[in-house]
This record gives structure tokens, sequence and C-alpha cells, in this order.
């Protein structure tokens, strides 16, 4: 018996049943502070609609296609009215009877794409009723069994026309199913190339603004946290439990040694040059349980001062993060924060549309999850109202560099005492999860607070292959404000050398 892999199971069914009064109360408050800046709108149901959102796409003027985990599309009409009745939305079932759709994507023309568990399937209406009456398949380059942890998260065409698919383990523990653990690369001619190995139990995929696509992977087996992490063709992820299918996808070149169990990602990332770090950690139980959505904020402004982040969901806490990515050396790390919490079920599917709503689709079945409700649709919109934030969180030689929303108090922001600092990792290992290991307290040198207040620069000792959790309780604006979340997560791959 594998007891954290219990421990956790035990944790997230208490958590689905409401249990844990202290951390609720706690979460309903933060929830109400950050209801100031970010509002939520949930959209009505109809009665007997099922409506576990596994993907959302944005189609049209103002409609919604919406995929659920029963197999069912439906279209939406008024969910972009700010108070949403019965009366003023309407659903339209366009397709059913498909096997637990996660990934919905179209090109514009009439064609809709939905990854299912088996297939990528091709559907279209030709007679303008709102009903799919073409159904095709366009992908099935990889295996199923009934085990009913082979989700295939689906993402939008990316850059180059591609849909990727990536695909859980079976059990989210081995792979005695073509490619299961793999994220496949399905071009405009359907063929579903291996693409990318070491994947276990992603929850969701999508692009940055610069086109790179990116997974969330959850915690498990050589999983010590959950991750964001990068989809790169020809590369390894992390888990190596589906490289036997290295057999079949010659394109990848020879399987890759097998990493040390209870070794670190840092000292087998420089082993193997087919590995890929991952470039954020959530990590577990202060961000979350459950990694999920990912969506890109491209819309201009109209969500606010994150322009070109990423907001990634968490099922289990049911929550959306919010994270800040750049590139040293040529890879990928950056911090996470929390941004809104609140919803009222399990947040799964994301999609940001260009007005600047982000509608969150919530389902808790076969997980749990604190919202409470077994399904929703929300709606996050922007009030106008700038909260005081962390906005960005750069990695330099000598420590990190942030920037805020709003210019800080320089007296607070300049005291080394407003900050504090602490680095760890996670056991790189076969068994599942990890605890918080290899922990240190970096004492910060020094803050200094740029002239117009945006600023600061810590300076201070860095490890790489660590998670740096700076917390903030000093520091104020210059209108006395703390912090709406005084907590960042940075992820160190590379300490740059200037």
């Amino acid at each position: 018996m594998n007891i954290s892999f219990y421990a956790h199971l035990m944790n997230r069914t208490l958590l689905g049943l409401g249990l844990g009064l202290g951390i609720a109360v706690q979460a309903a408050g933060k929830a109400e502070e950050e209801s100031e800046y970010y509002r939520i709108i949930t959209l009505p149901i109809p009665e007997g609609v099922v409506l576990e959102a596994g993907a959302i796409q944005h189609f049209g003027a103002q409609r919604l296609a919406v995929s659920t985990r029963l197999g069912d599309i439906w279209f939406i009409d008024g969910a972009f009215q700010d108070t949403p009745t019965a009366a003023n939305v309407k659903f339209t079932r366009y397709a059913q009877g498909l096997h637990e759709v996660l990934g919905i994507t179209t090109k514009g023309d009439g064609w809709f794409y939905a990854t299912q568990r088996g297939e990528i399937t091709r559907l279209r209406d030709t007679d303008g009723d709102d009903r799919a009456d073409v159904f095709q398949t366009y992908s099935d380059g990889w295996g199923i069994t009934g085990d009913y942890h082979e989700y295939a998260f689906g993402s939008k065409f990316d850059r180059d026309g591609n849909i990727w698919v990536v695909l859980c383990l079976t059990g989210s523990f081995t792979s005695e199913t073509e490619f299961r653990g793999w994220g496949m690369k399905v071009g405009p001619d359907g063929k579903a190339v291996p693409s990318v190995s070491g994947i276990r139990s992603p929850g969701g995929i999508a692009t940055n603004h610069l086109g790179d696509l990116f997974y969330t992977d959850n915690q498990g087996p050589w999983n010590g946290t959950c991750w964001l992490k990068p989809l790169k063709p020809g590369t390894f992820v992390g888990n190596p439990s589906g490289n036997k299918w290295y057999s079949l996808a010659a394109n990848m070149g020879p399987r890759p040694a097998d990493p040390l169990s209870n070794s670190r990602i840092q000292t087998e990332w420089k082993k193997m040059k087919e590995f890929v770090p991952p470039a954020v950690g959530f990590p577990y139980n202060k961000m979350g349980q459950s990694a999920s959505g990912i969506q890109n904020d491209g819309t201009g402004g109209r969500f606010g001062p994150f322009q070109n982040q990423l907001f990634v969901g968490d099922q289990t806490w049911s929550t959306v993060m919010r994270v800040c990515l750049e590139q040293v050396d040529g890879v990928y790390q950056g911090a996470c924060f929390p941004f809104r919490e609140g919803f009222a079920s399990g947040c799964l599917s994301l999609e940001m549309c260009p007005d600047g709503s982000l509608f969150v689709g919530g389902t808790d079945r076969g997980w749990g999850a604190r919202g409470g409700k077994p399904f929703a649709l929300q709606r996050l919109i922007w009030t106008g109202r700038r909260p005081f934030e962390i906005l960005e969180m750069h990695v330099k030689p000598d420590g990190f560099e942030l920037t805020f929303t709003d210019p800080v108090e320089s007296t607070s922001a300049a005291d080394p005492a407003s900050y504090q600092l602490e680095d760890y990792t996670y056991l790189y290992r076969a068994d599942y999860g990890s605890p918080e290991v290899d922990k240190g307290h970096p004492v910060i040198h020094g803050a200094e607070v740029s002239a117009d207040g945006k600023t600061v620069r810590l300076k201070t000792d860095l490890v790489s292959g660590h998670i740096h959790e700076l917390k903030l309780p000093g520091v104020r604006s210059r209108d006395g404000r703390p912090l709406l979340h005084p907590v960042g997560y940075y992820t160190v791959n590379v300490i740059p050398s200037k």
C-alpha cells in the first residue's frame, strides 16, 4: 500500500465533503476581498443538464461551445450578460454520445474538433439547426482501455495548425496501452505524431503569448507536487512510466535512460539531454492540489494588469492561480501567485475571451472539490479596480526583481524585515508525491526601491532547482494598502550569470 497516495485521496475526499471549517472560513473571507477586483458571475444551468465542463470554446459574436465529461457539446447564447438568467441564457445541445470531451477547438470554418478519450472527432452542422450531423474521426493514434484515468486533454490549434493531445497514464501510474503518458502532435492531415514523453496525469494544455505550449501535470509518481511543464517536441518531461513506447516512436530517437529514484530534478536534468525541467511548481497544499486548465491573458488589458500572463485552475481547491514566466538561457521558469478563490465547483476548464471574460468550468465527480457544487459554469470579470499585487517576479544573479501593480511605500519596501524567504525542492522519485526537502532560509541582504516605487530589487542567495517562497507581510502601497496576495513562489531552474 502506498500510504502517501491513500492519504492524498483521503484529504481530497474530506475537502469534497466540505470538512475543514477553518480553511473554508478563511477562503470565504479572501474570496470576498478578491471580489472587489474580480467578480464571479454564475450562469444558470437548465434542469437536467449535467454541465461538467471539460472544455470551453468561444466562437461567433458572443457564443460558447462547452463540452462535458458525459460526452455532450452545448452551445450557449447569452453567457456574456452581467445578469444572466434562465430566461436570457439559451442552451442548445450540439452533439451527444461522445466520450469525456476534454478539448474543443475550431478554425471558424464550421468544423469543431473535439478531443475525446479515444480520438479527436471532427463535427459539423450542415443544415443550420445548431446540431452536428457530420461526425468524422480526425485522429486516433493512441490506445485506450476502460480505465477511468485515461484522460485525453486537447489543445486549441497551435501556430502551425496542430492540435496537441496530452494523455494520462493508465490508472495514472502505468502505460500498458500505446502512448499513454505521451504528448501527441496532430497535424493538419490528422496524423498523430508522438512528440513528448514523460507525462503523468495532465489537467490542462494551452500556449503562452509567444505560442509555446505548456501543460499541467499533477502530483504523484515522479511528481513531488503539481507542475506547469513545457511541451517541446523531442523531449522528456519527467515520468518514465510510458517510455516503453519509444520503440514505436522512431522520430524521437533512442529511449532516454531512466532517472534515479529519490534523486532531484536538477540532478537528473543535468544527466539527460532529453529532459526539460518543469517551468513552475505549485507548492502542494499551499497553492492547491490539482492543477488544471490554462489560459493566457491576451486581452490587451481588458482583464486587468496581467497582460500576457497565464491563469491556471486548481480543481480540488476550486481556485484560479496566476503565473508569470520568463526564459533564462533558453529555459522556462517563473513564479506562481494566488489569484481568485470562491468558485462553485472544481475549476477544470478555462477560456479567456477577447472582451476580458474568463470562463471557468467546474466539476467535482471522482475528485472532490472545495467549491461544493457537483458542476458549474462561471464567468470571471475585472471590475476596473486595480489590486495591489506583485505584478512580476524575475530572477537576477543576486536575487529577485519585483514589480508591483502600484507604487510601494518606500520605507516598508526598503526594509529587509518586510520580507520572508524560504527555499525547498521535492524528491524526484517513483513513489507518490514528496514532502518539501532540502529546505533553506536565505538571508535578504538588501531591498532597493526604484524612484517610481514600482520596482524592488531583493539581494539574496539563490539555489538552482529550488522553489523560492517569498512572503511580503510588511510591504505597503503608497496609500497604505497591504498586498492582496502577499506571497509568490518562484521556481529557479537557472541562475542568470548577468
